[in-house]
């Protein structure tokens, strides 16, 4: 499989851009920015503004929050989405254990894909509406 279609299958299996089609998963993988990092590499800081979406390509990330490593990502997943939505302060702090490759999104180029695509809008909320209720639906059992 090219390198390509690994980047935009992995786009597709984040529940943010889950329902977007493959016209749709293309144009966010062209305003994204592949990046590699060393070992140890902040990515980002909790309680810190965030302003990108990281989709790990290769390698590893160590996740924690108040000082406490909480888990480990690796290739096709991802962290920073919320930030692309609300603007809010980082939830955790993710550092580079390995060195990594990533497909880096940040807001301006987010937001002027969502300028030159309205509808996906429309697929992002059906998104998070999924996403919440699979979450409530955890909380109640």
């Amino acid at each position: 499989m090219a390198r390509k279609d690994v980047k935009l299958e992995h786009l597709g299996r984040t529940w943010l851009f889950s329902a977007c089609n493959k016209k749709e998963l293309g144009l966010i993988g062209r305003a994204s920015d592949e990046v590699e990092v060393d070992a140890g590499r902040l990515l980002c800081e909790e309680g810190k503004p965030g302003f990108e979406f990281f989709l790990i390509l290769d390698g590893r990330a160590g996740v924690s929050r108040s000082g406490r490593k909480i888990a480990t990502l690796r290739g096709g997943q991802y962290f920073g989405e919320l930030s692309l939505l609300d603007r809010k302060p980082r939830s955790a702090t993710v550092t580079s254990e390995t060195p990594m490759q990533l497909l880096v999104l940040d807001q301006r180029q987010f937001d002027g894909i969502m300028d030159q695509v309205p509808g996906l809008a429309h697929k992002l909320l059906t998104a998070m509406a999924d996403r919440l209720r699979e979450a409530d639906a955890k909380a109640v059992n």
